[in-house]
């Protein structure tokens, strides 16, 4: 194979990649109402606020935003 032969197949794969990625990150909601009050009550120690946005609708991709937010704030606090 020659070098550019390489290159499209590399550019192919990581395009794919980013697809499925991104496909992955804005997929639905799909918790059922139990699964959502049962995150609420879970994360109710956190604050109140936190445990009313697991009643909303949210993806993949926002939830694990959230995740890195509350990671990035105990280190914050952690290091005070």
């Amino acid at each position: 194979m020659s070098d550019t032969n390489k290159g499209l197949i590399g550019i192919v794969l990581v395009l794919i990649v980013g697809v499925l990625v991104w496909g992955f990150l804005t997929m639905p909601d799909h918790r059922s109402t139990g699964q959502r009050i049962g995150d609420a009550v879970d994360t109710l120690p956190q604050g109140v606020d936190k445990a009313s946005d697991q009643l909303k609708d949210q993806t993949p991709g926002s939830r694990l935003g959230d995740a890195v937010e509350d990671i990035g704030q105990k280190i914050k606090d952690n290091t005070r």
